[in-house]
Formats: C-alpha cells, structure tokens, sequence
C-alpha cells in the first residue's frame, strides 16, 4: 500500500490550500463558539482481493474573527490477497511468505496473491487557519499516520491573498513528510532471489541462515517535500474557476519491500523470483483545473488533473459530479470518475533469464500501464438544525494494459494482466 501513503502529504497541503480558500464558507456554517462534527463509515471491496473498512471523525470549530480549527481522525482495517508483482504460470507455484514464517501455494494459472494481507492504520492530523493581515489568510497543520509497519509525520503551511474585491485568490503552500519504514521479516535486498523451501535445506537453521542473506537491517525512510501554488477565480455569479500547479520530490526508500518479480526462460516458465528495487527519488509535477457552476437545476463540479513525473508516468484524470437538488432538503449526485496512466520507465512485468540484470525494475501493476473509471451515486437529505446525513454508493474498475513487452511461450495463454473490481460504499453523518 505505499503508493496510497504517498498521497498522504499531497492530501495535507492541498486541506491546507482548501482551508484557506473556504475560509468564508467555513465561518458561515460554523458560527463562533460552535462545533461542527462530519463523521463517515467508508467500505472498499475488490473481488477476491482487498478490503477496506474505514471510520472517520473530523472536527471543525471557528473560534470567532475567521480563527478556525480543524482536527481528524481516521481509522482502517485492510484485509485480503495482495497481487505480488509474480507471473501466473501453468504449474502450482511456491512462494515463501516476507516473514520467512511459513509459505503458500499460487494455483496454475492463477494470479500469485498473497491472502495474509492485512493492516489497521489510524490517522490523526489537525489544521488551523486565521487572518494575517488585511486580504491574508494563513494556515498551518501537522499530520500522523500509524500502522504496523510503517509511520508518517507530516507538517505543512500555507499563505493565501485576496484581489480584486475577494474575487481573486493567490495561495502558496509548502509540505514536509517523514516517513519510518519497519517492513515485516526486514527489508529484503533489491534483486535478489526469493528464498523458498523445497527441501534442499537440511534443517531450518539452514533455511533461516539463507533468508537472512537477502535481507538488510538498515533503516528504511524517506523525505518528501510538496510545493503548491494555486489561483482561485470568480468568473461571476454562478461560476467558480481554480488552477493549481504543484510539485513533489520523494527521496529514500521508495521500493515496496513485499513486490517480487518473476524471471522466465524462452519459453515463459518461471527459472527465479527477485525482489524488486526502485529508485531512491522521485519528481512529480501535476497540474490541476477545477470548475463549479451553479445552475438553475444544479451544481456542476468538474476537474482535470495532468501529472507527470521523472519515472515517466503520465497521468490523466477527468472527474465530474452533477448536484441535482430534489426538494428543498435533499439532492441527488451521480459521478464520474476517468483515469488513465502510461508505465514507468523501470516497469517490466517479467524479466527474460539471460538477459541483463536491469539495476532498478518493478512488476507493480500500479506501476504499469493503466486505464480506470468509476461511476456512482450519492442521495443527500439535509435534517433540522444544520445536519445532514449522505450516502453514497459507486463501482470502480481498473483495467491494467500490456504496455508493449512480448510473451514467451507459455506466457501468452496467460492473464498477466487481470482487470480489477470494486464496490465503494459511504455512509455520512454531519451534525
């Protein structure tokens, strides 16, 4: 799951670049001296893969003169297989588990997953916004994420200027992340061969001895810094326009240690498992464009987001949501959501024995060639007193592509690119 902890410092400065452009907003559903609570109970389910249950508190309170405060805590259980970057193969297949405690068996012509996936990761973060001057608003937040194998502190801080009578907003913002990676059974060497079991060790202390060979016990962390710059403009009354341009750069361990990747002969049968190895830094660049109208029969809330990064993964991300309101206290959202990525540049979903040994290469189909969409639907009901309660419900698929490497004998009757699934499920409560 390191590619979604990734996100979790663009996720802390762009609530930083939101408290400051909603300021207004904010002050005017929280009147001072009061609290203003948004709860929700968040199911994610891939078939036969992963599942996520989430539960997630947020405060919010205006403290008078636009002062604001906003804390967070989220809670998540994930459970379920995990696809380890290996090649489906016409035989059974062995598989040593990342604690060296034990393996499991992939069937023939099954995707190599590993069902002992599971995590609780608790997330807190809080955020405070105020006035500076005249037309200036500031904020600044902290952020900590917690789970078995892995933490992430975060702190972040932003700067936003009024223009053109409030119709015209500046901002700038700046974000540092830490991230302390402990992965279980120590972080394995990049390259090297899985060590498996298949009778060749005498007794477990030979085993044992032979795991620990690839393994290394230095500490594994990363930096990551996160620039922001954004205008926000009031085109007229029933039309909002916001650009953001941001910039990213991660150094350290940047690997998944629990990714392997498969090397085959000439004929597609798998000779040898290798752990995989990234680069140590990663640059990215993204730029943003998002539109709200108002009309007679709706809000329409649509975005664009082009990414791009020195890895040579291209991004692009089309969203759209229609507000549809129904009576005077409820509404209707259908959404729809486009994605699509090119591979990265050191993606290889197998190595071909005999070849060169690459220095960095990874099987993660998140890595890979890509195409996703999800479509769903949101009903809201607003209650007496300011309160409303939401649900929401959408499906999601991703369809991973062969992004132009040929397969050699038995690997062309082969699924090596399985699409996958999903149902999201929301329920919300505001009060």
């Amino acid at each position: 799951m390191q590619l979604i902890k990734s996100k979790n410092l663009s996720v802390s400065l762009a609530a930083a670049a939101c408290a400051l452009l909603n300021v207004g907003a904010q002050a005017e559903e929280a009147p001072a001296d009061e609290w203003k609570f948004d709860t929700a109970i968040l199911y994610y389910g891939e078939t036969d893969r992963v599942q996520l249950a989430e539960g997630v508190f947020n405060a919010n309170k205006d403290f008078g003169d636009q002062r604001i405060f906003n804390g967070k805590i989220a809670i998540d259980t994930l459970t379920g297989a995990s696809a380890s970057g290996a090649v489906a193969q016409q035989e059974a297949q062995t598989f040593t588990r990342p604690s060296g405690n034990g393996q499991y068996v992939v069937n023939p012509e099954e995707t190599p997953l590993d069902d002992t996936f599971q995590d609780t990761r608790v997330q807190l973060s809080a955020q405070w916004t105020q006035p500076l001057w005249e037309n200036m608003t500031g904020s600044t937040g902290v952020h900590l994420s917690k789970e078995y194998d892995y933490l992430s502190l975060g702190v972040n801080g932003s700067l936003a200027r009024d223009f053109n009578q409030k119709n015209t907003t500046v901002s700038a913002g700046v974000s540092y992340q830490y991230d302390s990676i402990d992965p279980v059974g120590e972080a394995p060497v990049g390259l090297t061969s899985m060590v498996v079991d298949t009778g060749q060790f005498a007794d477990e202390t030979l085993f044992d001895a032979a795991f620990d060979a690839t393994r290394t016990t230095d500490s594994k962390d990363k930096n990551t810094v996160d620039l922001l710059l954004g205008v926000t403009q009031v085109i007229n009354r029933r039309m909002l326009m916001q650009f953001n341009y941001s910039y990213s750069v991660a150094d350290g361990y940047l690997t998944d240690p629990y990714k392997l990747l498969s090397v085959v002969n000439s004929e597609g049968i798998t000779q040898d498992i290798l752990h995989e190895n990234r680069p140590d830094k990663r640059t990215k660049q993204s730029f943003y464009w998002q539109t709200k109208y108002a009309s007679d029969y709706g809000i329409a809330d649509v975005s664009y987001r082009y990414a791009t990064d020195d890895w040579d993964i291209d991004s692009h991300t089309f969203d759209s949501r229609f507000r549809v309101q129904l009576t005077d206290n409820s509404y209707l959202q259908p959404h729809f959501r486009y994605y699509q990525q090119s591979a990265a540049d050191f993606y290889q979903p197998f190595l071909v024995e005999g070849t060169l040994l690459p220095s960095v290469a990874s099987a993660d189909y998140r890595l890979g060639e890509m195409t996703a969409y999800t479509i769903g639907l949101k009903y809201g009901q607003m209650l007496d007193n300011g309160k409303e309660w939401a649900v929401r419900l959408e499906y999601y698929q991703q369809s991973p592509k062969n992004a132009g490497f040929d397969e050699p004998g038995a690997l062309q009757g082969l699924d090596l690119y399985p699409s996958i699934d999903a149902v999201i499920a929301q329920v919300s409560y505001s009060f």
